[in-house]
């Protein structure tokens, strides 16, 4: 019942957005030694909302509920530009740490609105 709901929808979305970039952040320091290695990342949530207006608009229940769909957020894993070391290396350990901190924050976020919206549903029906 409760993933039905668009705020519950959207908590999870970045929620997952958030952990896919931090393991892209992980990857990307995993092979900060490897030559020819660039740093890959993902769109920011906000810009992925924004591309895609109709993945928080109407959606379809069933398959034969307006004629929508219901499928996951989509974004593409990019290079992201950087100045390259000798070795054709474009990881830098402290933007990456700096982008890790920030999915983590991201993350947070995500589930303190969730949190937030399942207090507020609670005190709607009188649980505590």
């Amino acid at each position: 019942m409760f993933e039905n709901l668009q705020v519950f929808r959207l908590a999870h979305a970045k929620s997952v957005h958030a952990a896919t970039r931090q393991a892209l952040f992980a990857q990307n320091m995993a092979n900060a030694d490897t030559p020819g290695y660039t740093a890959r990342d993902l769109p920011r949530f906000s810009e992925i909302i924004r591309d895609d207006p109709a993945a928080f608009g109407l959606r379809a229940t069933r398959a034969t509920h307006l004629n929508g769909t219901n499928r996951p957020l989509q974004a593409e894993i990019f290079e992201r530009p950087a100045e390259k070391n000798p070795n054709g290396n474009s990881v830098s350990l402290e933007t990456e740490m700096l982008h890790a901190a920030d999915a983590q924050r991201q993350h947070d976020r995500a589930l303190s609105i969730y949190k937030a919206s399942l207090g507020v549903l609670r005190t709607a029906i009188g649980r505590p």
